[in-house]
């Protein structure tokens, strides 16, 4: 902890006050850009990733289905039947699929949790301090 000098003057002290907010906000934002770059960076690999797996996934994909509605016409299902179970399995994997994604995809898992975290600690010991080290009474609750 910092030596506290009791005998400066008012003025020294809110000086000190002001530069040391203004480091501790210079701080945190920095801290908040490096989160947030991180984040867009992790985003940016999981779709780099997915757009790769597509690529791959799609014609295979496509091949599997033909495959199926083949084997189904040749058990003896019509091909107009055996397209329409095929079809409609895929999509419903699909949109199974796709509501995953949007989940993992909402806005509150960008949110800097670390830099508010953070905040908020730094607010309270600053309370803190202010009200045990400098004699001001803390309020009754």
């Amino acid at each position: 902890m910092a030596y506290i000098e009791t005998n400066r003057p008012i003025s020294a002290i809110f000086a000190d006050l002001v530069s040391q907010s203004t480091a501790l906000v210079r701080k945190e934002g920095q801290l908040a850009r490096a989160e947030m770059s991180e984040k867009i960076g992790e985003i940016g690999m999981a779709l780099g990733l997915v757009v790769g797996a597509a690529v791959l996934l799609i014609p295979a994909l496509v091949i599997l289905l033909l495959a199926a509605v083949a084997g189904l016409a040749a058990a003896g299902l019509a091909m107009g039947w055996a397209s329409l179970i095929v079809g409609g399995v895929a999509l419903l994997v699909g949109v199974a699929l796709l509501v995953i994604g949007i989940r993992r995809l909402k806005a509150g898992r960008l949110v800097p949790t670390r830099t508010i975290a953070r905040l908020q600690h730094d607010a309270a010991v600053a309370a803190r301090q202010m009200r045990n080290d400098h004699g001001i009474p803390e309020r009754a609750a």
